[in-house]
């Protein structure tokens, strides 16, 4: 309920929307990445979804056991003038396992591989130079997904805030994926 009337307000109030953006990113799980982008200055609201696939209204069963083409993924509603498209995508390297072709983590298959979308022209240039750089930084080869944004479809409402709803079951989740350990191997 939080997100929809958030979402009413953004929708709206014309002079806070002229400030907004939005971004997405697949990396695996989208509670994840919904937690941990949530936590960011500047980030309005983060919603669990599906997309860069054909199938329209997909669900969840659908993405994660059919043949959808689509992939978990986050969309980022961000304050323009607070956080920029690429500081969103400094964050995002930062929570996936960029070497990874399996998927994320504990998390294996098509749907949770990790992908950058892009909007226009400047957003594909920030994705490809931070790929060259941290190809270079890590002398590997860097496997997400660099894909145009089309189509953005919300998750059903059992997977919106779940890491907030559950807690305990997806602290338990987080845990026993590896997450964590994975991601302080790469970065730290």
């Amino acid at each position: 309920m939080k997100k929809f009337l958030i979402l009413f307000f953004i929708m709206q109030s014309s002079v806070l929307a002229q400030n907004f953006e939005k971004a997405y990113f697949a990396g695996g799980c989208f509670w994840c990445m919904e937690e941990s982008f949530e936590k960011k200055d500047g980030v309005i609201e983060v919603i669990s979804g599906y997309s860069g696939g054909k199938t329209e209204n997909p669900t969840y069963k659908e993405v994660t056991y059919g043949n959808t083409g689509h992939f978990e993924v986050i969309e980022i509603i961000y304050d323009k003038d607070k956080i920029s498209f690429s500081e969103l995508l400094d964050h995002f390297w930062k929570n996936i396992d960029p070497f990874d072709k399996y998927g994320q983590f504990c998390d294996k298959g098509y749907s949770y591989r990790s992908v950058a979308f892009y909007k226009n022209q400047q957003q594909r240039n920030l994705i490809k130079v931070d790929i060259d750089k941290l190809e270079k930084k890590f002398n590997k080869k860097i496997v997400t997904y660099v894909r145009k944004f089309e189509k953005f479809y919300m998750a059903e409402d059992f997977h919106q805030d779940y890491y907030q709803i559950k807690f305990l079951n997806y602290l338990r989740y987080k845990k026993a994926c590896g997450r964590e350990e994975t991601l302080d191997k790469i970065w730290n």
